[in-house]
């Protein structure tokens, strides 16, 4: 990678919900926001896991993402926030390597600004 300070090291985060729609939506909204360069949304899966003391298999789906691990505090704060979950499952692994084009291309795309959202048009009196 062309740039190798800390801030600038890829990760791959991993997300699931309950259903493909909410999937979608989460992995739109952290692209838009310009805190992932990309998001691959996968499923169905079956989770299987303990919640207050019972055991559980649900299906989910699986959002995986990738950042640069300076956009990790805003990206699973904007995750945990927008999701239906309690207490949302995000994990972040760091990248070891890969294609060092494809690895700059992530890192370029989280340095951008954030976009600014349409803000509500004038009214005249």
């Amino acid at each position: 990678m062309a740039e190798s300070m800390t801030h600038a090291v890829p990760v791959r985060v991993e997300m699931t919900t309950d259903d493909r729609a909410s999937a979608v939506e989460l992995a739109r909204s952290v692209v838009e926001r310009g805190l992932v360069a990309c998001a691959q949304v996968g499923g169905p899966i079956t989770s299987h896991y303990r919640w207050q003391g019972e055991v559980c298999a649900d299906e989910e789906w699986m959002v995986v993402m990738k950042t640069s691990r300076d956009r990790l505090d805003d990206l699973t704060a904007h995750l945990v926030e927008a999701h239906s979950y309690d207490v949302p499952e995000i994990i972040a692994v760091p990248v070891e390597g890969g294609n060092p084009e494809y690895l700059d291309w992530v890192v370029a795309e989280t340095r951008r600004a954030e976009p600014t959202m349409p803000s509500t048009p004038a009214t005249h009196e």
